[in-house]
């Protein structure tokens, strides 16, 4: 059956945004005495906020509002560490162009995903755009999945979704979506050239 639908991860996948991150989440719970090691974010790479807060030990509720609303302040200023996944990119735009339906489906928030579209100039290139605050539960449960290809109106063997971590493979596989797993390998390979 013909492709009809493809999603995207963002963070990872579409968009190398660990360095960004990871530098605006150091610095905000550096505020707060914590030290987030660059090993231990990439551990943590991909969790819904709550999720992190809890690996990191923070269970103040005041303290995680803080930070959440420290490191949406200071991502911005790291925009220059992002990379865009051109090859996927441009893929996206050709499969858009010939009519097929093309979505955002992560686990980020949607103010940071717009922010960082519109500062690669890429908005245009996507029917839906689902963000992290607009389902119930994070990937691995498969809700996220499950709503974009809902909207779209199409089934799962008419969909191909592109992911980068474990948790986001698995919420694909227990949605029955093909996906093609994009590696740090590739991340590795671009940063050579």
């Amino acid at each position: 059956m013909a492709v009809k639908l493809l999603i995207t991860d963002f963070d990872g996948t579409l968009v190398n945004t660990f360095t960004a991150n990871y530098k605006a989440y150091k610095k905000a719970l550096g505020e707060y005495g914590i030290n987030l090691t660059r090993e231990k974010y990439r551990e943590c790479f991909g969790f819904r906020f709550d999720r992190l807060m809890d690996e990191l030990g923070v269970n103040d509720e005041n303290i995680r509002k803080e930070i959440k609303e420290k490191k949406a302040q200071y991502y911005p200023g790291y925009f220059a560490d992002l990379q865009l996944n051109k090859p996927l990119m441009d893929f996206i735009k050709a499969l858009h162009q010939s009519g097929v339906k093309t979505a955002i489906a992560s686990t980020a928030r949607r103010v940071n995903l717009i922010n960082v579209l519109e500062y690669l100039g890429e908005t245009s290139s996507f029917d839906l755009i689902l963000a992290g605050e607009e389902v119930a539960k994070g990937k691995p449960d498969p809700e996220i999945y499950l709503n974009t290809m809902q909207r779209c109106r199409v089934m799962p063997e008419e969909t191909l979704v592109f992911e980068d971590s474990p948790v986001g493979i698995e919420a694909a596989e227990r949605a029955g979506i093909n996906y093609i797993k994009i590696t740090d390998t590739y991340w590795d390979n671009i940063n050579l050239s």
